[in-house]
């Protein structure tokens, strides 16, 4: 365990800044909050007694620990094709889900449940909220949709001023309610809970060393480890013994954790998975996976959680402290992409901005004459709005989605081709009879919804229909907290853009190039990642989980834990790997 002291922190120079709040706290309180020496460096903090000037920071910081943490490796998690009934999600990557945390409210629970619903679109099969009431964890799960899981007599039993909450997707099977989040545990010295979105890349490690030591599972979770390690912990004060669990993680992880009397956020420090600070008019502070949900409950957005960072909350203020610092962060790419909310900040920028600008780079370099430019809805919307203003084409409504059709329903005794996408898109005649139509989407996965999506279009009188894909293609699986499927699956890592286009049936195809998504992002570039599009992952890892197809990796609703490692290969070090950097860590650990 790192010392806390502070004796060796170096003043922070003048010509630094610091990301600056936009909500005054209560004046009793004292924010302390982390400065960035470089934000693709390290984290640098000033002690207790030094302070800046009221043009970059209102309070005083100080830090209380600043412990490096090993190299991560890869993880696994897959889906199968859910058939007919997901038509939708079998040529889009999913997100796990989304995780909030309120502190300073005595509205807690009904914010975290409207905050909840502002996400419902990163988990739709499990919802679970805890609340803090006179230092007591109560909690209320359930599967299915947040007005599903949460009544008015529920709500009314999660009262107090602090609560955490979580909506979960499931990849496979039914759903099991023991492995809803957040989940609640006891230890000697009180009770925790977390909720958590992301993956553990060492779970069957960490599990299997746990039990080793008698600590009895209840679920097949990977974020059950982690209650386990904070409860067997020597370290002092609470959320020390945070720091003390997340140095044995490995992956992708943006946890929220509420006490009887803390709130505490934490994130990997590559920064995979989002996780935003905001404030309401009352002082309280909330966190959560996008900025939509602030908005919401009239919270306002003031940061990120940095990577490797850890926020602590309580009756003092906010005080931050460097977990695990690392050069270069590693965001995905896929929020901006896919993931998020239009109406979200992901990772500093605009979600809709950077969608408006791929379809704007889409009409620039793969132009094509068209008499209408149409979206597959939902997320291909804010593409499409870029293309046809750059391309100086209407944007029309040529396909419309159902929005209450549930993952499953009753499929009529006589196949009706493409019966799964009917039910959800419904073609408009009026806008594609006798068109040359482009249609954008956001990603193409397996492909096999798009050739049923341009036959629709098709039959509706399409006279042409160009599909232009508002993302490189696809090569690789996704180890860092995304469902996609195996690399066997992807259509473009078997097939170039030619005979996708055969497969799909379009006339034309095009897709987002990789250098201009690049020059796009500009100086931020380097700090998201793109394994996905160019198989070379960020983490270089010692041991290779690789998928299978058909294999899927239990996300904690269901399946059983045989079922996690069953598709996965062991793989050797990588004899790439810099030993420079090794030693680097594991000085920088010895003085710590």
């Amino acid at each position: 365990m790192a010392s806390t002291s502070t004796a060796n922190l170096r003043p922070l120079s003048s010509s630094v800044s610091n990301p600056s709040l936009s909500a005054n706290p209560k004046p009793t309180q004292k924010t302390h909050l982390p400065v960035f020496l470089n934000h693709q460096q390290k984290l640098c903090f000033l002690s207790e007694k030094q302070t800046l000037t009221p043009q970059t920071q209102r309070g005083d910081f100080s830090v209380l620990a600043n412990n490096p943490i090993s190299e991560f490796f890869t993880t696994n998690n897959e889906s199968p094709d859910d058939g007919l009934s997901s038509f939708d999600d079998d040529d889009k990557p999913r997100e796990e889900c989304g995780v909030v945390g309120i502190y300073g409210d005595t509205e807690a629970s009904r914010l975290c449940y409207l905050a909840l619903h502002a996400l419902q679109h990163r988990g739709q099969e499990g919802a679970g909220m805890v609340a803090v009431n006179n230092k007591v964890l109560q909690s209320v799960t359930g599967v299915g949709l947040v007005s599903d899981v949460f009544s008015e007599s529920k709500l009314d039993q999660l009262a107090g001023d602090m609560a955490i909450g979580h909506v979960r997707y499931s990849t496979a099977g039914s759903s099991m309610l023991k492995n809803v989040q957040p989940f609640v545990a006891g230890y000697r010295f009180g009770s925790v809970g977390v909720a958590h979105n992301g993956n553990l890349v060492n779970y069957k490690t960490l599990r299997v060393m746990l039990e080793d030591n008698g600590s009895i599972f209840n679920t097949s979770s990977d974020t059950e480890v982690v209650l386990h390690l904070i409860a067997i912990s020597k370290a002092r004060p609470f959320f020390l013994r945070i720091v003390d669990a997340c140095e044995k993680l490995e992956g992708a992880y943006s946890m929220v954790f509420v006490t009887e009397d803390k709130l505490v956020a934490v994130r990997d420090p590559y920064g995979f998975r989002p996780l935003v600070m905001g404030r309401r008019s009352n002082g309280a502070v909330v966190f959560a996976s996008e900025t939509c949900a602030l908005d919401l409950i009239e919270a306002t957005y003031e940061r990120e959680v940095y990577p490797g960072e850890v926020l602590v909350v309580d009756k003092d203020g906010v005080q931050s402290l460097c977990l695990m610092p690392h050069p270069e962060p590693k965001q995905c790419i896929f929020e901006h992409i896919y993931f998020a909310l239009p109406n979200s900040v992901v990772f500093g920028r605009s979600v809709y901005e950077s969608r408006r600008a791929f379809g704007e780079i889409l009409a620039i370099e793969a132009p094509v004459e068209c008499d209408v430019v149409i979206a597959v809805p939902d997320s291909g919307v804010v593409a499409a709005l870029g293309y046809a203003a750059k391309a100086g084409v209407p944007f029309q409504q040529g396909l419309i989605r159902s929005h209450y059709v549930g993952r499953t329903f009753i499929e009529p005794s006589q196949k009706i081709r493409d019966f799964g996408v009917k039910l959800k898109l419904s073609p408009v005649r009026a806008v594609l009879e006798g068109k040359r139509v482009v249609v954008v989407d956001d990603s193409i996965v397996r492909g096999t919804t798009s050739s049923k999506i341009v036959r629709l279009l098709k039959e509706a009188g399409a006279k042409e229909v160009h599909m232009r894909i508002a993302s490189p293609p696809i090569i690789g699986s996704c180890y860092y907290g995304v469902d996609t499927p195996s690399s066997e699956e992807l259509i473009s890592n078997r097939m170039n853009v030619e005979e996708i286009r055969e497969f799909i049936g379009c006339d034309s195809l095009a897709f987002l190039p990789f250098n201009s998504l690049n020059k796009l992002l500009g100086n931020d570039s380097p700090n998201f990642c793109y394994a996905c599009f160019s198989g070379n992952y960020p983490v270089k890892p010692r041991e290779l989980k690789v998928k299978r197809v058909g294999d899927f990796v239990d996300d904690g609703l269901n399946g059983s834990i045989d079922s996690i490692d069953g598709g996965w290969v062991k793989g050797l070090r990588n004899p790439n790997e810099n030993e420079d950097d090794v030693v680097a860590y594991k000085t920088a650990k010895s003085q710590h």
